[in-house]
């Protein structure tokens, strides 16, 4: 596996390699992210990762330089599920000014997570549309853990015309439902045998509408009763439209219901298709 930090090395490496699949991260990586590497090689000849911490979706109240930096340990994993290339770069390679420039998501950017994490959307569209630049994929694969995050990117691709292929991750999970989370780690055991519930409330939710329940409003309200009645701290549990996540109108719609909440100090988020 070839690792480059500087730009002009990373497209130098990257000439002539047909078919370039791209999987950008943060590091700290676990089975998620590497079932997101198998899946890329599905898709194209040179599998690109790219690992950097990016400030610029950092709110004030979460805290960037203790963001969890397991570079060697990731790096070793990349080469374990055969990476053709890592993009590594740092601050000043990527930002060697002053950010000017943004990529502003409409208004869905600041509902749900982004009612949480006002400017969140606002540094990953912007980081991410520098990646692209950058590495110039034909094809990028980001998890549906974050599936927010994956509709804005998708529909920022399709209505900049940029040449890229947007496909979603399936979430893996543990045996108990969990999803997999680099948060996961910071649960204590008692917090970890409650974190499944999340899952089997969304799982809930889910038949509940597949049955023909279609007072969405009782049913998220009735979630965030329960995890708050078992030490979760909810921000939201929401039934929205799998295009834009807006509120569900008459129609045939296809659904998903999202959620977060806090389980002691790690902030769970999950969600499910139905």
């Amino acid at each position: 596996m070839q690792i480059h930090s500087a730009i002009p090395d990373l497209r130098h490496a990257l000439r002539n390699h047909g078919r370039v699949v791209f999987v950008p991260t943060m590091g700290n990586l676990h089975d998620g992210h590497l079932s997101l590497m198998v899946q890329a090689r599905e898709h194209g000849h040179t599998v690109v990762a790219s690992i950097f911490v990016n400030r610029l979706q950092f709110g004030p109240n979460e805290d960037f330089e203790k963001y969890p930096r397991t570079f060697e340990a990731d790096c070793e994993k990349l080469r374990e599920a055969d990476i053709d290339l890592l993009f590594a770069p740092t601050e000043a390679d990527l930002y060697p000014e002053r950010q000017q420039y943004y990529v502003d998501p409409p208004g869905i950017q600041n509902q749900l997570e982004g009612e949480v994490r006002p400017g969140h959307f606002r540094g990953v569209a912007t980081v991410v549309l520098k990646l692209f630049n950058i590495v110039q994929p034909q094809v990028a694969v980001f998890g549906k853990k974050d599936y927010q995050q994956l509709m804005i990117l998708r529909n920022m691709t399709r209505q900049l015309a940029l040449p890229i292929e947007i496909v979603g991750g399936e979430t893996v999970r543990a045996d108990d439902g969990l999803a997999l989370s680099s948060r996961n780690g910071y649960l204590s055991p008692s917090e970890r045998s409650e974190a499944p519930r999340l899952y089997r409330i969304l799982s809930g939710i889910r038949e509940a509408v597949l049955a023909g329940d279609k007072d969405f409003e009782r049913l998220e309200r009735a979630a965030t009763v329960e995890l708050d009645s078992h030490g979760w701290k909810t921000d939201y549990v929401a039934i929205r439209q799998q295009s834009d996540l807006q509120v569900p109108l008459a129609g045939n719609n296809p659904l998903v219901v999202l959620a977060a909440s806090r389980l002691g100090t790690p902030r769970l988020i999950d969600n499910i298709d139905i």
